[in-house]
């Protein structure tokens, strides 16, 4: 008898429809799965058989043979078990057929019949709902953050039997529910907060115009002046994630596997800092069957880059295109996949080999030579998709000590908030740019406009400090999100000044 199950498979961070055709015969005892499966759905057949068994049925000592449709793409993981499983019983009449239709099942199965979670369970939810198919049957573990799409009734069940006895209409079961307004009433409750960092006042002003125009950032100073320490409170000062962009965000993480137990949507900013020994295909994702990276578990968060020259010079520079276009695509023979990567990328070094290049109380121990073989580590075109250079000198004794409260993230990020509501107005008309950091050519010389004396300052200071030609644009980028926060229409002389700044390893002092 013939039996038909829909099921659902990954691709890329979206999903695809599967159906799980089962044809159970009278022949030769044989159990083929066709249709482009890898391994793990070619070892399904031993798993499906003990959880048949040990679930109280009878497994058949027939020929079956499992179809998964369409043919012409490869399917992967162990999520077609229970699919699999249900497509055999009912062929056997264990299951009406009139209760598949309209419902996707998925789920991995262990040998005692116990369901598995499994990866990407939002986007087939999503998938579900576009293709008008109002019913979700999933492992409990996972259905949490199924619930979140509207429109389709996502059911949890904890092994194969209870999943019969549902379609059979033996046992009821409610819906998951899942209240969207409790769940982002926890979102920006970071347990690490800008109140904690004694001193670093300028450092601190540099973070805020970053989070203001989403620019990234590179922190230069001295070993244990605080770079980290204050790179990871950046996502406490940066706008609160919309519902689409939490939708955008937790896909890509249940896709990867990584969504944490029962947690049903990410409502906080990411913040991903990988080792310096990250090879490239972990960092922009890539692997025979494309992956996302860690610049795409970062996606509308941050990605911090700590000791930035340690990491390997072809590393870095994959990194240019997902800066650039907010985007990675990895092509292979068969496939071309899109992973998102609109991050803000946060990046940490010291100013020489041994540190104290810059530090006024430590002698450096680094020749000219030694200096720029370092600095010649960081390629001109990644710095020139970095935005703010701040230099983070060493702490004093009087400022540690000090018990005067420093401000909070939630006072820094309501004017962060400001800032970015200006930019909204502003790029309203432009769907591709959310930021001051977004601006092309185009938008700078509508948007930053400058009067004499900012021009004759800029020219100035271009001059004096050896600044390069790309240091210009991303002058007046800032300056724009600086003028933002203080909610001026117009660049003025200081904003340029502060602005001027921030361009620290453009300066001829790290040339020399």
């Amino acid at each position: 008898m013939l039996s038909k199950v829909f099921a659902s498979s990954t691709y890329g961070i979206d999903a695809l429809l599967v159906e799980v055709e089962t044809h159970v015969e009278k022949g030769i005892p044989l159990f083929s799965i066709v249709g482009l499966p890898d391994s793990a759905i070619k070892e399904s057949k031993e798993r499906v058989a003990a959880a048949i068994k040990n679930s109280g049925y009878e497994f058949p000592i027939k020929k079956i043979t499992i179809n998964l449709a369409p043919a012409d793409f490869k399917k992967e993981g162990s999520a077609f078990d229970l699919s699999i499983a249900i497509g055999i019983l009912a062929s056997l009449e264990k299951i009406p057929l009139d209760t598949l239709q309209s419902t996707v099942i998925l789920g991995e199965l262990a040998l005692d019949g116990m369901l598995r979670p499994i990866k990407g369970a939002l986007p087939i939810a999503v998938e579900c709902k576009k293709n008008n198919i109002n019913k979700l049957i999933l492992p409990l573990e996972c259905a949490k953050e199924a619930a979140i799409v509207d429109g389709v009734d996502v059911f949890g069940f904890e092994n194969l039997g209870e999943v019969i006895d549902f379609l059979n209409g033996t046992i009821k079961k409610e819906k998951i529910y899942v209240d969207l307004k409790e769940v982002f009433s926890i979102a920006n409750k970071y347990q690490l907060d800008f109140a904690d960092v004694k001193g670093q006042e300028n450092v601190k002003r540099a973070l805020e115009v970053a989070a203001a125009g989403g620019h990234n950032i590179i922190m230069i100073g001295p070993p244990g002046s605080g770079k980290t320490m204050l790179a990871k409170r950046l996502p406490s000062i940066l706008p609160p994630l919309t519902f689409e962009e939490a939708l955008h965000t937790t896909k890509i993480h249940s896709v990867a596997g990584i969504l944490q137990k029962n947690q049903a949507l990410i409502t906080e900013r990411p913040f991903r800092s990988p080792h310096h020994t990250v090879s490239d295909a972990a960092l922009v994702g890539g692997g025979s069957f494309p992956r996302p990276g860690e610049v795409s578990f970062a996606n509308h968060g941050v990605l911090f880059l700590d000791e930035l020259p340690e990491f390997k010079k072809n590393v870095l520079e994959v990194l240019r295109q997902p800066l650039e276009d907010g985007r990675v695509t990895v092509s292979r023979s068969k496939m071309s996949l899109e992973f998102p990567a609109n991050v803000m990328l946060a990046a940490a070094m010291n100013p020489c080999p041994c540190g104290f290049f810059t530090d006024p109380t430590r002698e450096c121990s680094c020749n000219s030579i030694q200096i720029q073989k370092y600095m010649s580590k960081i390629s001109g075109p990644l710095l020139d998709r970095i935005d703010i250079h701040i230099e983070v000198p060493a702490v004093k004794y009087k400022e540690l000590s000090s018990e005067n409260k420093s401000e909070n993230s939630e006072q820094i990020r309501e004017r962060v908030v400001k800032a970015r509501e200006i930019q909204q107005s502003r790029f309203k008309s432009n769907a591709h740019i959310f930021s001051n950091s977004g601006m092309g050519s185009k938008e700078v010389r509508n948007y930053c406009k400058l009067d004499n004396t900012c021009s004759e300052l800029l020219k100035m200071a271009m001059n004096k400090f050896g600044l390069s030609a790309r240091a210009y644009d991303r002058i007046l980028k800032v300056s724009r999100t600086i003028a933002d926060l203080e909610s001026s229409d117009s660049i003025l002389p200081h904003h340029i000044s502060e602005a001027i700044q921030y361009r620290s390893l453009d300066r001829e002092l790290w040339k020399r």
